[in-house]
């Protein structure tokens, strides 16, 4: 299972470049549920993804009270590929290719925060992403004043939302 927040930034944290950064590609093979293939440098995985059913995302908004966006839960499942099969899986993929790097940063408590800086078609948007041991550790997270809002339930700011168009611009 994966919790997870994301947030825009107000800035891009101080020494950026003393954390450790994966140059990540990935496409979808279907969004709904999303079956994704990712490159993360020289690492290949299939994921297949699912938010929780809707009594279960219900349970979590009203646990986190009103006015508070909830965080995403989803199943998740990851698999690794051979550089070959990510190949081939590629040339089946819909929508457009992401290109991003993602820079690693520990935060308190053991949680980490990994920042995306988008390339290509989707050039100005990053955004980072927290996951969670469970909903309670989300709903008592205090972000780093480098964050900005809360993203969580706006589908703009999910992956496979982002392939399907052309380039970046808010809504």
């Amino acid at each position: 299972m994966e919790i997870e927040r994301k947030y825009t930034i107000r800035h891009l944290p101080e020494q950026l470049e003393q954390y450790p950064v994966r140059h990540i590609e990935q496409a979808y093979l279907c969004t709904d549920p999303v079956i994704r293939i990712r490159r993360s440098n020289d690492r290949y995985i299939l994921t297949y993804k699912s938010i929780r059913s809707a009594s279960q995302a219900a349970k979590a908004r009203k646990e986190n009270g009103a006015g508070k966006p909830a965080p995403r839960v989803n199943d998740e499942v990851e698999l690794e590929l051979t550089r070959e099969g990510y190949e081939h899986l590629l040339e089946k993929a819909d929508g457009y290719r992401i290109t991003k790097d993602r820079s690693v940063i520990p935060l308190a408590g053991g949680l980490v925060a990994e920042l995306d800086i988008f390339h290509g078609r989707l050039e100005g948007l990053v955004f980072v992403e927290v996951e969670f041991p469970s909903v309670a550790a989300s709903e008592t997270f205090q972000a780093p004043e480098w964050f900005d809002r809360d993203v969580s339930g706006d589908r703009h700011y999910v992956n496979s939302y982002l392939s399907t168009v052309e380039q970046w611009h808010q809504e």
